[in-house]
């Protein structure tokens, strides 16, 4: 085992899901994670919007919206296994969102309705497994309806027919009026099964403030849990000086990965803003050594 922030591409293909959490933890903080969504097109005709945000420095791909039944990414040529092929083309651990959404919870908007592909269940988590999926986050999209009750009770059913790391939180409210960084249950999604858990950065969500995610970090450390602060609200899209407050932030509460959404043209985080975040939390040489490492290596 070696830190993420240290790992060339060839050293992630060894890796166990266990692994690949010590690794994080071993990064000491400086660990980025791009989001991008793939039922849109990509930034830049030609190439996915994965090996952009892996070229601009990322640690970790998250793809959302990803169907685990009809693996269709946009922009991207038909292939029997797209995640396989992806993880090919950026040499990183590659993850989805999986939506627990809570059929009983009044939703504040017109409510999203998902395919069965990109919903929590024991036929999408085999399927995950199949696709050789790294991680999967139980989250939700806006006006989704997702619940933080539903998310808990996701993650022992995810750990139960799932071996990847399992990631759990909100980025925001998904439709509904509730408590998105409840401590306890935080805390809950840890002892269900969770290897870490999502919240907010300080400044993104409404009332999230530095010392609300400190507190909720250590409580998570104490369990050996991972902690990804996340920008969600399309603040990805903001100036580099917005992001580079926000990284700094997130290294005063202690978090272990540092998320960036898909809110920007191309449903991806802006280019330059993914290498700001790197360059606040880990400097120039950690991030410069992610986007110049050769797939070869």
């Amino acid at each position: 085992m070696k830190r993420l922030l240290s790992c060339y591409p060839s050293d992630y293909k060894m890796m166990t899901a266990e692994d690949l959490k010590n690794s994080i933890i071993a990064s000491e903080g400086r660990t980025i994670l791009a989001e991008t969504v793939v039922t849109s097109p990509p930034l830049l005709e030609g190439v996915t919007n994965a090996e952009v945000m892996t070229a601009f420095g990322a640690d970790l791909i998250v793809l959302n919206e990803f169907d685990v039944f009809e693996k269709e990414i946009i922009g991207m040529e038909t292939t029997v296994n797209p995640i396989q092929q992806i993880k090919e083309w950026v040499g990183r651990p590659v993850g989805i969102n999986l939506e627990p959404v809570d059929q009983a919870a009044f939703v504040h908007d017109e409510q999203v309705t998902l395919s069965a592909g990109r919903l929590v269940s024991e036929e999408s988590l085999q399927e995950a497994n199949k696709l050789g999926i790294d991680f999967i986050m139980l989250t939700g999209n806006p006006a989704t309806g997702v619940s933080m009750d539903a998310i808990e009770k996701a993650c022992k059913l995810t750990k139960e027919h799932y071996t990847g790391l399992v990631f759990a939180g909100k980025m925001h409210g998904a439709g509904l009026a509730e408590d998105i960084i409840d401590i306890e249950q935080l805390k809950n999604f840890i002892t269900q099964g969770a290897d870490g858990v999502l919240i907010p950065a300080s400044g993104t969500a409404p009332g999230v403030t530095e010392e609300v995610a400190f507190t909720a970090t250590k409580a998570i450390h104490h369990l050996g849990g991972i902690v990804i602060s996340t920008i969600g609200t399309s603040q990805e899209s903001a100036d580099k000086d917005t992001i580079r407050e926000i990284g700094l932030s997130n290294k005063r509460a202690g978090v272990d990965v540092h998320h960036i959404g898909d809110g920007d043209y191309g449903r991806m985080p802006a280019p330059e803003n993914i290498m700001q975040l790197g360059l606040t939390v880990r400097g120039r040489r950690h991030t410069y050594f992610k986007m110049s490492q050769s797939l070869n290596r």
